[in-house]
Order: C-alpha cells, then structure tokens, then sequence
C-alpha cells in the first residue's frame, strides 16, 4: 500500500465517522419529537458502515500504485428503527392519543452521547493516522534533497 493509499483509506474512514457522527446529533435534537411531518414520533437513525475500495486519484493519476485497490470504510446504509414508541401519559399535550398517551421516540441520550464520543475519537484517530502519513512523506522528501 502507498503513502497515498493510506490517505485515501483514513479519509474514507473520516467521511464515514462524520456521517454517523450526523445522524447521532440528530438523534439527540429529536429525542423528545413527538410529531414529524410523516406523522407520529422521530425513529431513531443508526448507520451501518461495510468495507469499500478506495484508491487514491493521485497515485492512480500516475499510476504509481503497487496494489490498485486498498479497503476503506463507507455508510452502506442507514437503518431506521422500525420499534414500536416510548408511551408517557400526558392527557394535555397536544399529540396525546384518545387516552392520554404520548409515543416518544425510542431514544437512550445517555447511549447517543458515548456512541457520539466514540465516533468523536475514532474520527480522531483517522487525522492522526493522515498525519504519521504526511510525516512520512515529508521526511521523504527531506530525504531526497
């Protein structure tokens, strides 16, 4: 695997964090939507990431890959949570049924938070990967002046 290959690989990695990173702030602005515009409480959003080629445009540019092709990471879908809402009783909110209940969104703040954090360093540890990488070759280019 190239230097550039390592790049494309991190980046990759990185896109996807945000991704994810995206939908659990959503999660988070939406725990307490009891009403959206398709009707009844948020569902919660969860993505789920598969390996994919990635290549780096450069190296491909000039053709100076070993192995064409290197495995990073995309968001191959996006998984909505099809359980059945939380119900509260509140007879006086306006999205109470006929017997005063409320359905909330299935959504655990605390859950969203680490999963959040988490997401947080692994996006993290990808910019730290890119730059033991751009160390790399810079110091190969000190090498060759």
């Amino acid at each position: 695997m190239s230097l550039f290959s390592a790049l494309s690989v991190s980046a990759s990695g990185m896109s996807a964090q945000r991704s994810r990173a995206e939908l659990l702030v959503e999660n988070l602005a939406n725990a307490e939507t009891t009403h959206t515009p398709d009707g009844g409480p948020y569902r919660r959003k969860d993505a789920v990431f598969q390996s994919t080629d990635v290549s780096s445009s450069f190296a491909d540019l000039f053709q100076v890959e070993m192995n064409p092709e290197s495995a990073g990471v995309e968001v191959s879908k996006i998984v909505v949570d099809q359980r059945d809402p939380e119900k509260r009783y509140m007879p006086g909110h306006p999205d109470a049924d006929k017997d005063g209940y409320v359905s909330f969104p299935r959504i655990n703040p605390s859950e969203d938070m680490v999963d959040l954090i988490g997401s947080t360093r692994n996006y993290e540890g990808n910019i730290a990967a890119m730059s033991a990488v751009k160390d790399m070759i810079q110091r190969s280019i000190d090498l060759l002046r």
